[in-house]
């Protein structure tokens, strides 16, 4: 199969030559190429061996400093779970949500009182079942709402969630609730309320308009 497999990429690529009209004097090159290719295929692969499916790359997520000092605002600094967020956060950007969620479910076993643990952990499941919203995600932000009803993290958290996974006006009221939990003078007030009023005017357009656009985080 695997040189049969080459023979349909060889025969592609002079096809694709052809369709872009390419002198003929580059296809010696090409063929060049596709020879060296084949040579070290042969040296180094097993051709005789059948295909098979192989894992997909873990997908590394890009860095989110801002959303790292929101969370430190809403919950503190120098605390105990600082170990646990900062450890959660570098595997997920190292594309290993599922190790992620993993680590933060023993912060919760550990320490089964903090809103703040279970939040995060609500957080990682998203990320590690693909931004979906799943059923033990949506248990562990309930707890976290649960155990500080007043505080407004988890109520935001449980909001950003859902943008995540699609569900917006899912999200809404999560966030007026975290903005109406927030003090008057906390840094982070003005940040929810502007979030609050973006996505209020997204589910305005998307009514009237019927468009699905992402609205911004």
């Amino acid at each position: 199969m695997g040189w049969i497999a080459l023979a349909v990429v060889g025969a592609a690529a002079f096809a694709l030559l052809w369709l872009l009209g390419l002198p003929r004097t580059l296809w010696s090159f090409a063929g060049a190429a596709l020879m060296l290719g084949a040579a070290g295929y042969a040296l180094q692969a097993r051709p005789e061996l059948p295909g098979a499916p192989v894992e997909a790359a873990k997908k590394a997520q890009p860095d989110e400093p801002m959303l790292r000092d929101l969370r430190s605002a809403m919950f503190g600094r120098f605390t105990y779970i600082d170990g646990y967020f900062f450890a959660a956060d570098a595997l997920v950007r190292g594309g290993d949500a599922e190790r992620a969620a993993r680590l933060m479910q023993g912060g919760v076993r550990s320490s089964p009182g903090d809103a703040a643990l279970w939040t995060w952990f609500g957080m990682t499941l998203v990320e590690a079942d693909g931004r979906t919203m799943s059923p033990a995600a949506g248990v562990a932000f309930r707890r976290a709402v649960a155990l500080a009803p007043k505080h407004p993290g988890p109520a935001f958290f449980y909001g950003l969630a859902h943008v995540r996974t699609g569900q917006f006006a899912a999200a809404l009221p999560w966030w007026k609730r975290a903005l109406a939990l927030t003090p008057p003078d906390a840094s982070y007030r003005r940040d929810i309320a502007t979030r609050v009023a973006l996505l209020e005017q997204f589910l305005a357009i998307r009514a009237r308009e019927g468009q699905g656009a992402t609205p911004p985080r």
